[in-house]
């Protein structure tokens, strides 16, 4: 038995948990937030037995796909002590942050 932590972004993670019950995964759900752009991201848990890996991992692969996002950031004016400007970077969002664990014991109550 495996144990599969996907990150994924708020976006997809709706579709990627449709698609996932629907082909017979069981799949727990955590609200997460990421460091970098502040935004929301979702991490699944996904009970797995060895031989269906692939099988999860081309389903997160075909839902979660990268795109390109513009977000305001907030960056220091210079010369100005506590004073921001924010000004549009455009960044790479999406796709997914996978590990797959073994799991020694597995006990389903």
């Amino acid at each position: 038995m495996k144990l599969v932590i996907a990150i994924v972004q708020d976006d997809d993670a709706a579709d990627l948990l449709d698609i996932l019950t629907e082909n017979g995964f069981r799949v727990t759900k955590l609200a997460t937030t990421g460091g970098f752009l502040k935004s929301g991201n979702t991490t699944l848990m996904i009970g797995v037995d060895e031989e269906k890996i692939k099988e999860v991992m081309g389903l997160i692969e075909d839902t979660c796909k990268t795109r390109e996002q513009v977000v305001t950031s907030p960056s220091p004016m210079a010369g100005s002590t506590g004073v921001y400007i924010p000004y549009p970077v455009e960044v790479e969002v999406g796709g997914a942050t996978i590990f797959v664990v073994d799991v020694d014991q597995f006990v389903r109550f």
